[in-house]
């Protein structure tokens, strides 16, 4: 047990010790900080302006970290390893509609947004499936709990089954980290840093969609923002398939709702092209949505084209199922016979708390509002920025706590993980050390044809980190920028 504990202990000092000599030399930082600069334009780690999101006349680097990050290696295994169960899992929630029914029965009573999703949702049940092929490409997002004993623990923050994106800027992030500790010396660590590729992954799924689909003249769609500021995250996974000689269109709702159309076996058609398979990059929060919007969505679901994702495999991504997973006994329901795979998922499971309108709500309300540091409060939405905590969470639950509105939110266990130092490299703020967190990803990508899975697999990972006095949000929300894996 001691020999244990001083592992987890040395773990802790080696990841926050990290870059020790480098950090507090102010010299070398302000000369290698415009090399990495230069580098993330050169490797192509670019965003456009905010200014200008419709543009690539003016762009800029992506946020990201001087120096990479410390990960236990054990645990970016493990992260790795429970992906394909996850895939699995996401899959069979999306297929069992009385366990959607269910478990989402309180929140489309006070929630709009899932509400009009599962009204979709069912409305093509009750019409039919059209396809028969299922892509599914997720994000499992982790952080690193210290607990009492100080060893670290993978735990869940959230899975995202709809536009996970920075699968293409990652992709180009690590060659970036390998200049930097080139540049300063450290060649040994440079060649430590591992391959990652999502985009490449990403790309191959969409293919083998676009291949099951059956049809070489069809293309694929992209589905994207009105305002289209990580343009080049998506552009690596498209270039990716034009030279797969895949052609690819990029449409917006907009677009759909204008000029889509079904014929009679329900195929999809825009500007004279037929649509083998639908890649939302959009569509994950209600500000995307107004009435025609909601159309072009129910004419998208109702066609043949392969969906990614479908409107049950979003709903499969709520933080109402996420929190529904957790109860004791729900995997091993959904998952029988498969108990490896049940004890994999459970590991990386936080608490996670109802706030129905019964007395197991009450107690967690009562319990939030008396200690609202141990907890974090999560609405059902994606996209970053969304979540609250400490005094912002203690008063909108005394506002709502005798009221059905709180069964559209639920409560998480905070993840306690250990801030290291590094420098956040941002266009046009000032170079200074920070205290920072990071977040782990792991890129998933299966495939169902009819009963079978033909495509389970990890295709690899996404570092973010933040300064710790940002609670929430991610890098497309502007608070935490990419990084990579130093593995220890």
């Amino acid at each position: 047990m001691l020999r244990c504990s001083i592992r987890t202990t040395s773990l802790g000092f080696a990841m926050t010790a990290l870059w020790e000599d480098i950090l507090h030399n102010d010299q070398l930082i302000q000369d290698v900080a415009p090399i990495a600069v230069d580098i993330a334009l050169l490797e192509g780690v670019l965003m456009r302006t905010k200014d200008d999101p419709n543009a690539s006349d003016a762009v800029n680097y992506a946020p990201f970290t001087l120096l990479p990050s410390a990960v236990p290696s054990s645990l970016l295994e493990q992260a790795y390893a429970v992906q394909q169960d996850f895939n699995l899992l996401v899959d069979e929630v999306s297929r069992n509609t009385e366990f959607l029914e269910r478990t989402l029965a309180s929140t489309v009573k006070v929630d709009d947004f899932t509400a009009q999703l599962f009204k979709i949702y069912k409305q093509v049940l009750e019409e039919g499936i059209t396809q028969s092929v299922t892509l599914g490409i997720n994000r499992s997002d982790y952080m690193f709990d210290y607990g009492a004993d100080g060893a670290p623990a993978l735990k869940q923050v959230e899975i995202n089954t709809i536009a996970a994106s920075f699968g293409g800027l990652t992709s180009r992030t690590t060659a970036v980290h390998r200049h930097v500790l080139n540049v300063l010396g450290k060649p040994k660590e440079a060649s430590k840093l591992l391959t990652n590729n999502p985009s490449k992954g990403i790309a191959m799924g969409i293919a083998k969609a676009w291949e099951l689909y059956g049809s070489d003249r069809a293309v694929v769609m992209f589905l994207v923002e009105e305002a289209q500021r990580n343009i080049f995250d998506q552009r690596c996974v498209e270039n990716d398939l034009w030279l797969r000689n895949i052609r690819v269109i990029r449409r917006r709702f907009k677009d759909v709702f204008e000029k889509a159309s079904l014929d009679n076996d329900k195929r999809l058609h825009i500007d004279g092209e037929e649509v083998a398979v639908v890649y939302y990059r959009e569509g994950y929060v209600p500000k995307n949505y107004n009435k025609q919007n909601w159309e072009a969505r129910l004419l998208l679901e109702r066609s043949r084209a392969v969906k990614c994702p479908d409107i049950a495999t979003q709903l499969a991504g709520t933080k109402k199922v996420q929190q529904e997973l957790s109860r004791p006994g729900t995997l091993e329901r959904l998952l029988p016979n498969k108990p490896e795979a049940v004890a994999r998922l459970r590991a990386t499971f936080t608490g996670l708390y109802s706030l129905e309108m019964d007395e197991e709500g009450d107690k967690m309300v009562a319990m939030a509002i008396a200690d609202p540091d141990r907890f974090v409060l999560k609405p059902q939405r994606e996209g970053g920025g969304n979540n609250l905590y400490g005094e912002e969470l203690k008063q909108l639950l005394e506002k709502i706590k005798d009221s059905p509105e709180r069964t559209s939110y639920i409560l998480m266990d905070k993840i306690k993980p250990l801030p290291a130092l590094n420098y956040l490299l941002r266009a046009h703020s000032p170079l200074k050390i920070s205290e920072c967190v990071s977040e782990l990803g792991i890129f998933g990508v299966y495939i169902r044809q009819g009963q079978a899975v033909v495509v389970n697999k990890h295709v690899g990972h996404l570092l973010r980190t933040k300064a710790v006095e940002h609670a929430d949000g991610g890098v497309a929300a502007g608070v935490a920028v990419l990084d990579t894996p130093y593995v220890i």
